[in-house]
């Protein structure tokens, strides 16, 4: 069964899917330290770990790594919701029980995804199609986290 992301590995891959771009240690650190006392090598480890795991693929650039998310968080999300969904005894309770807790605007951003897969959807179902990520694309091993933090603006690239 796919594990989810602790909230640490959480806060880190926050980042990575948000400034979409590949990131260093040195960035990612820089930015939640804006939040809380980090260590580098608390972060460095945690993105090891995040590699090995998949989440990311690192490449060596100077004498440090850039990481790139592997999927999105639209992806991780999915994963997540479906494999609570297939736990389920009765899969039809669970949805109904699951579109009974949700708001308005969640509502509708479903009622926005049934358009998109069933071919038919309008401006605002393609805008949301677009910020799901590539249609088909693989979700990570791991479901998402359920928060959404969202860190402030990618910071300037830095040779960390």
């Amino acid at each position: 069964m796919p594990r989810q992301l602790g909230d640490l590995e959480d806060a880190v891959m926050t980042r990575v899917w948000q400034w979409n771009r590949p990131v260093t240690v040195r960035e990612v650190l820089e930015d939640l330290q804006r939040e809380r006392s980090i260590a580098y090598t608390t972060v460095m480890t945690v993105m090891d770990n995040l590699h090995q795991k998949g989440w990311v693929r690192r490449e060596v650039e100077g004498r440090a790594y850039r990481y790139r998310a592997v999927s999105t968080r639209a992806a991780y999300a999915a994963a997540l919701m479906n494999e609570a969904w297939s736990k389920s005894d009765n899969r039809a309770a669970a949805l109904v029980a699951f579109f009974g807790m949700m708001s308005p605007e969640q509502r509708q951003s479903l009622e926005d995804a049934v358009r998109i897969v069933q071919g038919g959807g309008d401006e605002s179902a393609r805008n949301a199609e677009g910020a799901a990520g590539a249609p088909g694309e693989p979700p990570p091993s791991a479901p998402p986290s359920a928060r959404s933090s969202a860190p402030a603006s990618a910071p300037p690239r830095s040779d960390d």
